[in-house]
């Protein structure tokens, strides 16, 4: 995969996701169940979570280095029960601007990147799908099929 498809590939996803959110009010995404018990609300502030978790972890992995494991903090539900009690007091708008500044900065790191990087399959492709657009289709899916069970 080059760089090209590979930022296409993720404009395709963000944008199932932007989608899937899209149209909803500030009281509707704030309801819990979209995901689980997480509203909306938490699921914009997983996805942040997760993409600076990218943001993190693609350096360490272009030089070779080695990542934290999360069963180091309890395992990936423990890190992201704490994520999301970090995250629990920003304000809806608050948390729209987090994520897409998170967004935009991924985007930057991605555009900066060595074109060799992208040229083989490995640990940086494979973390990026985990984080990043791979994750966002999958809670794309979730609100769209929350979004049909209340007709929205």
């Amino acid at each position: 995969m080059y760089k090209d498809a590979l930022f296409r590939r993720i404009e395709s996803a963000w944008g199932e996701l932007q989608d899937a959110l899209s149209g909803l009010s500030d009281e509707q995404m704030q309801e819990p169940g979209a995901v689980g018990e997480w509203s909306v609300r938490d699921l914009m502030a997983h996805v942040t979570t997760w993409e600076e978790e990218a943001l993190k972890a693609l350096p360490v992995i272009i030089v070779g280095g080695k990542l934290p494991r999360y069963a180091s903090v309890g395992g990936i539900d423990a890190f992201n029960a704490r994520q999301q009690e970090a995250k629990r007091h920003l304000s809806l708008d608050r948390l729209r601007l987090e994520m897409d500044a998170t967004h935009q900065r991924l985007l930057g790191v991605l555009d900066r990147t060595a074109e060799s990087v992208y040229a083989k399959e490995g640990r940086f492709l494979r973390r990026l799908r985990l984080d990043t657009y791979g994750h966002w289709r999958l809670h794309a899916a979730d609100v769209r099929r929350w979004r049909k069970s209340w007709g929205l």
